[in-house]
């Protein structure tokens, strides 16, 4: 009987077995050293674990900080806020494009005032936050550091990340406000203003974890993502500014999927592509060379179907995370193929994490899969191919180009379909979706957002401008717009804009009336 060849999800042949002979000259590489495929750290976990993260924002400012007060309890050691879509692309809760979208998939912010709600009992100094926001970060950035001034935080102690990462805005999500050329200008401001204001805060998570949402491989996950950092880097370099500085900012954010080993690889992969790339455009920096990166669990891995099977899925993808060597971990509720995560479901989530870390044994030595045939062949693999089609990105003239030519959506488009169409047929099975059915009885409860959020929010906005001093206001919108106009940095027009308690909508605005709106 002729034996059926083995692929995995990158379309890399896996084989039977795998021996010394697939390594001819082992590659003797050590944990905290370049070109850090084993992890950024020598001792990793030993000397400290990662962050536990846990995604939430729904709803209004005040909705969301119990929820941050329940996961701080729980042991939560830093938190992540999610942003509804009017946020996302810089509308206020009263626009009319922001209607029925009021607080549904994250949690609705339109001034200081309500960051200040959102952060309520919460010492800004004392917590990591990571935002994912990226067209309208800069704003978001802003109400952080205003917030924290008014706490009388050291803001050279601030840690955290905007995502900022607008690239794969335009590739796989769509959440873009202006075209690609402003957007830069305003990501190098972001950096160049906070290497000196906020020298611990993270200014950029570059993200493939949507790109693989999305439908790319994971070897298209890794290429896309660093050729997006190439990108960035090289416009922070032509802003002058200094590799060595602003690199040891930048982070990354990735996907964990259900193939354990192939995730491990692109992990290890992606390390070391990073150092190399980081050292040929200038870094000489260790920290500077170091990829550090936050993982999330596979949103689109969750069934609807048996959503209690989710559980074993985000275990699968917490020790593909936590055995690649991540700096921080966000794992996803059983729920979240049907709604906003309940807080059992948050609670179980977070658990998966703390049983990984105290219980399973995988964090008690750096890199505990190294060594392996198997894994160390996978890693030269997943870098062979991500290489290739890093080398293509490249002969366009890089990701502005690759994206504005419809490269990158292409291909992630194409490889959605074959996913799809492998499932469809039964060549890859999903348990409970394909297989292993069951006709379900029970419903799972679900979370849900009161429709009447929107008004109230509506409401606050309104007694914000009523009772805000007005004429400051308006008069700080207006040097924020002389300056989007120049060469000089917008953050500090924007930090004041925010302090005179000016709304997203309105900063938002004064760039959209300089720059446009992309594909307008």
């Amino acid at each position: 009987m002729e034996k059926k060849a083995v692929f995995n999800d990158s379309g890399i042949e896996i084989k039977e077995v795998y021996s010394q002979n697939d390594l001819p000259e082992m590659i003797y590489e050590i944990p905290g050293h370049f070109p850090f495929t084993r992890g950024v750290q020598a001792s990793m976990y030993r000397g400290r674990l990662w962050t536990m993260r846990q995604y939430a924002g729904f709803s209004t400012a005040e909705e969301s900080n119990k929820r941050y007060h329940y996961l701080l309890k729980q042991g939560v050691m830093g938190l992540s806020v999610a942003f509804d879509l009017p946020t996302q692309i810089g509308y206020d809760s009263d626009h009319p494009l922001a209607n029925g979208e009021v607080g549904k998939v994250g949690v609705a912010i339109d001034s200081l005032e309500d960051m200040e709600k959102l952060f309520a009992g919460i010492k800004l100094e004392e917590v990591s936050t990571s935002m994912t926001i990226n067209a309208s970060g800069f704003i978001l950035l802003a109400f952080y550091v205003a917030l924290a001034k008014r706490q009388g935080a050291d803001l050279k102690k601030l840690a955290g990340t905007i995502q900022n990462d607008i690239l794969k805005e335009y590739a796989a999500r769509g959440t873009y406000i202006y075209p690609p050329k402003p957007s830069m200008r305003i990501i190098t401001d972001i950096f160049e203003w906070c290497s000196k204001e906020v020298p611990k805060w993270n200014t950029i998570s570059i993200s493939g974890y949507h790109i693989r949402e999305a439908g790319s491989t994971a070897a298209q996950e890794i290429a896309f993502t660093l050729s997006n950092g190439k990108a960035y880097v090289k416009a922070a370099i032509d802003r002058g500014l200094d590799i060595n500085i602003f690199g040891k900012r930048l982070s990354f954010f990735f996907n964990a999927h259900n193939n354990l080993f192939e995730e491990v690889a692109k992990f290890r992969a992606a390390r070391r592509m990073w150092a190399k790339i980081m050292k040929s455009m200038g870094a000489t920096d260790d920290k500077a060379l170091m990829l550090r990166f936050h993982t999330q669990t596979g949103g689109s891995t969750l069934t609807a179907q048996q959503p209690l099977n989710n559980i074993s899925r985000v275990t699968i993808q917490t020790l593909a995370a936590v055995m690649g060597g991540t700096q921080s971990l966000h794992t996803n509720g059983y729920d979240e193929a049907l709604s906003l995560p309940t807080e059992e479901a948050a609670r179980i989530a977070l658990r998966t994490q703390q049983i990984t870390a105290f219980e399973s044994g995988v964090a008690d030595t750096a890199d505990p899969l190294a060594g392996s045939y198997y894994v160390e062949k996978l890693t030269t693999q997943m870098e062979e191919e991500a290489g290739k089609i890093m080398q293509q990105i490249d002969n366009m003239g890089g990701s502005v180009s690759a994206i504005e030519s419809g490269f990158m959506s292409d291909a992630i488009a194409a490889s959605a379909y074959e996913y799809q169409r492998k499932i469809e047929n039964g060549e890859k099975i999903i348990v409970g979706v394909n297989k292993f059915t069951i006709n379900e009885t029970h419903k799972t409860t679900l979370f849900k957002v009161d429709e009447k959020i929107q008004q109230s929010q509506i409401l606050s906005l309104n007694n914000l401008k009523e009772k805000r001093n007005q004429a400051k206001a308006m008069e700080s919108l207006e040097k924020l717009s002389a300056v989007i106009k120049t060469t000089e940095n917008i953050m500090p027009y924007v930090l004041e804009a925010v302090e005179s308690y000016c709304t997203l909508g309105e900063i938002a605005d004064c760039l959209r009336k300089e720059f446009g709106e992309y594909g307008k």
